[in-house]
C-alpha cells in the first residue's frame, strides 16, 4: 500500500477496507433452558476434562488466516451450552455444522432450538449471562464462576485469544459492577435451595432423613451445604473418585460410597440428589423399583441436577418417588423474581454501557496494523535519513547543511506519495485524493 516510497492516499480512499485490516467479528451460537428441552440439551453438554480438545475439533472447520484459526471458547452447564468465538470473518455455518454434529442432529433441528448472535447483541449476551440476568434463577451468581472456569479452559487449550479475552475481561467486571450496584441477586434462590424445600415438603421433619449425594462437584457441594444446614439423620456421597467424595464427606461428616454399590444401598435412602458429568444414566428405573420394594414402598425424593440426565426419566412414573430435573424446578426458583425486577433495567443501563465500551475497543482494534505500519515505514525513513547525514558528516560537511538535507529528505519521502496522486489518476481520483491530503496535512490548530 506504499507507492514510490510514499503514502498512497488514493488506494486508501478507494479501499479502506482493505488498507485497514477489517475488525474483528465476534458471534455466539446457543442453546438454554428458554430454547431447548432438558434431553435436547443434554446431547449438548460437554465434560470440562474435554474442553481442550472439544475446542480443537471445533477450531479446524474454521478457515485460518496467517496460520491461525478464530478463537472460540465453550460454556456447558446444566441449563446452557454456548459457543463463543472471534474472527476476521463471521463463520456461523461451520459452527453450526460442527455443533450439530456433534449432538447428533440435524443443522435444521439445532437451529429452530438455538440463538445465534453476531457482534454487539454476543457481548450484550454474554454481559446478560455472567450478570445472572439470563440465567434460570435471575441473579444467580454460581453461572460467573461457570463462565470464568469455560474461559480458563479455552485458554489453557490456546483457543483464546485477545478478542474473546477482552470480551470475557469485561464481562466479569460488568458483573461486578451489576451486583455491586443493583439488587439483582437480591432473595435469589438457587436449584439446591430449591430442592430444599421440595423436601420439606415431602418430609415433616429433614432431620429424620437419610440424604445421599451422587457426584462431588459444585452443584452437589451447594446442594450438600444447604441439605446439611437441615441437620439430616446421615449423609453419603457417592463419586467416581472416592479421593474427591471422601472429602466432601468429611466436610458433613457424611459417609463415602463406590459408584458400583449404588444399586445395594440405594434403598437407605430417602432423599437421593444427583449431579454427575457422565453420558449415561447412572441410576436406572430397575434398581429404584427394587429399592422401592426393599423400602417397603416409603417415598423417595430424588433430585437430577445433570444434564444429560443422571436418573432414567422412567423413574419419574414410579409412585413412590418424586423426581424433580432442573427444569422441574423452574417454578420453585422463580420466587422472588418479581422483587428483582426493579433491579434489572438499572443492570441493564450497566450493560448497555459496558456493550458500547467493548465495541469501541474492538473498533480501535481494528486500526492497530495500520498504525503499526506507519510507525515502521517512518522509522524506516528515518534511519535512511540519519545514516545518509553520519556519513555527511564525517567527510566533514556543513552542520548545518547536512540538517537541512535531513530535514528535506525526510520531508520529501513523507509528501511523496501525496504528490503523486494530486498529478496522477483521473479527475475523480485526483479530487479524492486531494480532499484526504488537506485533511491530513493541512489541518489547523484549534
Amino acid at each position: 500500500m506504499f507507492k514510490g516510497g510514499g503514502f498512497d492516499v488514493g488506494q486508501v480512499l478507494d479501499a479502506p477496507a482493505n488498507f485497514i485490516i477489517p475488525v474483528m467479528a465476534v458471534w455466539a451460537l446457543g442453546i438454554n433452558h428458554t430454547t431447548a428441552p432438558l434431553d435436547m440439551r443434554g446431547r449438548f453438554a460437554f465434560a470440562v476434562d474435554q474442553i481442550g480438545p472439544t475446542l480443537a475439533s471445533l477450531r479446524e472447520n474454521f478457515t485460518p488466516l496467517r496460520g491461525r484459526r478464530a478463537e472460540a471458547a465453550i460454556l456447558s452447564t446444566c441449563n446452557r451450552t454456548e459457543i463463543y468465538c472471534a474472527g476476521s470473518g463471521l463463520e456461523l455455518e461451520p459452527t453450526i455444522a460442527w455443533l450439530a454434529h456433534s449432538g447428533g442432529v440435524a443443522p435444521g433441528l439445532l437451529r429452530s432450538h438455538s440463538y445465534v448472535l453476531q457482534d454487539g447483541q454476543a457481548a450484550r449476551h454474554a454481559f446478560r449471562v455472567a450478570s445472572g440476568l439470563d440465567s434460570m434463577v435471575l441473579g444467580e451468581a454460581q453461572i460467573l464462576g461457570q463462565l470464568k472456569d469455560a474461559v480458563r479452559a479455552a485458554e489453557e487449550a490456546g483457543a483464546l485469544g485477545t478478542t474473546l479475552n477482552q470480551l470475557f475481561q469485561r464481562s466479569f467486571a460488568v458483573a461486578k459492577e451489576v451486583r455491586s450496584s443493583t439488587e439483582i441477586g437480591a432473595h435469589s434462590i438457587s436449584m439446591a435451595a430449591a430442592a430444599v424445600r421440595l423436601a420439606s415438603q415431602l418430609f415433616e421433619d429433614l432431620g429424620q432423613v437419610r440424604v445421599l449425594f451422587v457426584g462431588a462437584g459444585e452443584m452437589i457441594e451447594l446442594a450438600a451445604t444447604h441439605f446439611a444446614a437441615k441437620n439430616p439423620k446421615s449423609i453419603a456421597v457417592a463419586n467416581r473418585t472416592l479421593e474427591r467424595g471422601e472429602k466432601l464427606a468429611a466436610r458433613f461428616g457424611g459417609e463415602v460410597l463406590r459408584l458400583a454399590d449404588l444399586p445395594s444401598r440405594l434403598h437407605e435412602f430417602d432423599v437421593v440428589v444427583s449431579s454427575t458429568a457422565s453420558q449415561l444414566p447412572i441410576i436406572g428405573l430397575g434398581a429404584v423399583e427394587s429399592a422401592l420394594r426393599t423400602r417397603k414402598h416409603r417415598p423417595m425424593f430424588m433430585v437430577d441436577l445433570a444434564v444429560p440426565r443422571d436418573i432414567e426419566p422412567e423413574v419419574k412414573e414410579l409412585e413412590d418417588v418424586y423426581l424433580y430435573t432442573v427444569d422441574d424446578l423452574a417454578h420453585v426458583v422463580q420466587t422472588g423474581h418479581a422483587n428483582r425486577q426493579a433491579a434489572v433495567a438499572q443492570a441493564e443501563a450497566i450493560i448497555d454501557a459496558g456493550v458500547q465500551s467493548f465495541l469501541h475497543w474492538v473498533d480501535q482494534r481494528g486500526a492497530v496494523p495500520l498504525i503499526q505500519q506507519l510507525n515502521a515505514q517512518a522509522d524506516q525513513w528515518r534511519g535512511a535519513e540519519i545514516a545518509r547525514a553520519r556519513k555527511l558528516l564525517a567527510k566533514g560537511e556543513d552542520v548545518d547543511a547536512v540538517l537541512e538535507a535531513l530535514s528535506r529528505g525526510l520531508t520529501q519521502k513523507m509528501l511523496h506519495g501525496a504528490m503523486a496522486e494530486l498529478h496522477g489518476g483521473d479527475a475523480e481520483a485526483r479530487q479524492r485524493a486531494s480532499q484526504a491530503i488537506e485533511h491530513f496535512f493541512l489541518r489547523k490548530e484549534r
